[in-house]
């Protein structure tokens, strides 16, 4: 059983006059924010407010990377030769740690975000574009940049053979297929919508490692962080319940 958890969301997600989600709500929730950085969602205005808003509330900040991928909400595969991600990477990383510092606090961890979170747990030349970028990144950084990812990926094998720390990540609000991958959105039951049985099952996690999948079956996910898409409908409902359930387990929610 595990004594302490973390608990992150996807925020910084608006764009202009499009408003996505309650950042202001789930930022006093969480205690990890995974910013976006502007390729898949999130303005300067933006993931200025949001950072600072973090900063204040002490909840730690993630750049959250992702593919160029604006019209698509960085939700759709695309074929990036690996020098062109490893550059991406590092220019959304550039960005989020700058506005970060500006308001008083700094980048602590990387997740990719949506298409390209799902594709580097298996594809090899686009997970270690990431790595890379990561990595000489952190050269640069006093106190080194973890990643954030599914258990068991290429990703985390990679980051883990480069020296960078290593974060295991479960989601709250998405159904597992039996080999601990995700389910692909387009699959009916893929996302999770009721409070109460995210909560239970996220208490199931933590405490025991189990979670059941799609299928039907028990399988084992061990994770040190549990995500909260803050673009779901009842977001911020589904977080305080998950955070009430698993406080009231005795697991402590604080950042990894």
């Amino acid at each position: 059983m595990a004594a302490t958890i973390d608990l992150n969301s996807d925020l910084g997600e608006s764009f202009g006059m499009w408003r996505m989600g309650d950042d202001a709500a789930l930022l006093q929730v969480v205690s990890s924010a995974n910013v976006a950085c502007g390729f898949h969602a999130g303005d300067p205005s933006v993931l200025w407010a949001t950072c600072r808003e973090a900063v204040a509330r002490g909840v730690h900040i993630g750049a959250h990377v992702a593919y160029r991928d604006l019209a698509g909400f960085g939700r759709s595969f695309i074929d990036v030769p690996g020098e062109q991600l490893y550059a991406d990477v590092l220019y959304q990383l550039a960005a989020i740690d700058g506005v970060a510092r500006t308001a008083g606090g700094s980048v602590t961890y990387v997740k990719p975000h949506g298409a390209l979170y799902n594709t580097i747990v298996q594809h090899e030349q686009q997970a270690d574009a990431v790595v890379r970028a990561v990595s000489d990144f952190n050269t640069r950084r006093d106190e080194p940049l973890a990643l954030l990812g599914l258990p068991g990926s290429v990703v985390l094998d990679k980051a883990a053979a480069a020296g960078v720390r290593t974060v295991r990540e479960a989601f709250c609000d998405r159904a597992y297929n039996a080999d601990g991958t995700l389910v692909s959105r387009r699959t009916e039951g893929a996302v999770l919508h009721d409070p109460r049985q995210v909560a239970e099952r996220m208490v199931q996690l933590v405490t025991t490692g189990e979670v059941t999948a799609i299928d039907g079956s028990v399988i084992r996910i061990e994770a040190d962080s549990l995500c909260v898409h803050g673009d779901s409908p009842g977001a911020v409902a589904m977080a305080e319940q998950v955070r009430t359930a698993l406080t009231g387990a005795g697991i402590e929610i604080r950042p990894f």
